[in-house]
């Protein structure tokens, strides 16, 4: 046997015994591990529980809406919250728990599912957030064009779409609402009853008081509506309020909504148009008409943008669209 051949054998040797030794050093932690997991107690920590609740924007009439449901049983009776529920621990993901409330509260089935933008929004976890125990929640932004009529699952009485206008403007205030302020999810709402009415004339019922909200829901609505107004300056996700085909004009509605400002009508249309992949290039004359009779708009769908460069910025507060024309997006 050559020099080489014995340095061979013992590598062969050498390289076994290291192969066992690995082995059974796996082996004996895995067995630590299943001893430690045996014995392991979870009682002995404060016991926690994880929720999730949806934060569900609509453009109803123009204006822009929001999810909302009754709690019918304590705490928080009578009040309105957002929808949500625990999560079956063991049993789904965040996103199958968020995606399932949603469907609860809204009757949407899978394929209507697949329409709606669900992005997580946040955790919250404030020490006495919920009165029962001790509470974090995962909240989820959701928006989809023409979400159907909502309805009460689970535990919840009622539920109902509200105009985002019509919630307290105190985004501290945790309280139930008297009874008198209640929305009541069959009567049409000011912004729903159209020319003459509400905002619009003086001939109807005045706008309810601002409607309040149980736990911290206020917070988590206020930290959604933020998240929504600024994702949509530099993302393209407006088009995911509207229906796969789509004119300027109800794209700008969008952003009008949303911001809560008027936008230069030109202006917008070339800035829109000037972002490359915002939207595709335009189809056929739509089968509508402009609002006043004029020449038929042409139809848009979303394009293949993730971003939108440049970005359509927010206009100052001070500006309107009776003003100089202004650009209502810039360059970051």
């Amino acid at each position: 046997m050559t020099d080489d051949d014995r340095k061979g054998g013992r590598g062969v040797t050498t390289h076994h015994r290291r192969t066992a030794d690995g082995a059974a050093a796996d082996d004996s932690a895995a067995r630590d591990e299943a001893a430690f997991l045996a014995a392991y107690d979870p009682h002995a920590f404060p016991a926690i529980a994880v929720t999730v609740d949806i934060v569900a924007l609509t453009l109803r009439g123009g204006a822009l809406h929001i999810l909302l449901v009754e709690r019918g049983g304590p705490p928080f009776r009578g009040a309105w919250a957002l929808p949500g529920g625990f999560v079956r621990a063991g049993q789904e993901s965040l996103d199958e728990a968020a995606a399932r409330e949603l469907a609860e509260e809204t009757g949407l089935d899978a394929a209507l599912l697949e329409r709606v933008h669900l992005e997580q929004l946040g955790s919250y976890g404030d020490p006495g957030r919920d009165p029962r125990m001790p509470v974090v929640t995962v909240a989820y932004l959701a928006f989809a064009p023409d979400l159907p009529e909502a309805r009460g699952g689970g535990d919840a009485s009622a539920a109902a779409w509200i105009p985002v206008a019509d919630l307290a403007a105190d985004p501290g205030g945790t309280a139930a609402p008297e009874r008198g302020t209640e929305p009541d999810a069959a009567r049409r709402r000011p912004q729903e009853q159209g020319p003459g009415h509400g905002i619009d004339g003086g001939d109807s019922e005045p706008r309810p008081a601002p409607l309040p909200l149980a736990f911290d829901h206020p917070r988590i609505v206020a930290d959604a509506l933020d998240r929504a107004r600024a994702k949509i300056e530099y993302t393209p996700l407006a088009t995911a309020f509207l229906a796969e085909e789509f004119t300027i004009v109800e794209l700008r509605g969008v952003y009008e909504s949303i911001w809560g400002s008027p936008l230069h009508a030109g202006n917008f249309h070339r800035k829109v148009l000037s972002v490359p992949g915002f939207v595709e290039p335009p189809g056929p004359p739509a089968a509508r008409g402009g609002a006043r009779g004029g020449p038929r708009a042409r139809l848009y769908r979303a394009g293949a943008a993730r971003l939108l460069h440049p970005a359509l910025l927010r206009p100052a507060a001070s500006q309107s669209a009776t003003s100089e024309p202004h650009d209502t997006g810039k360059s970051k």
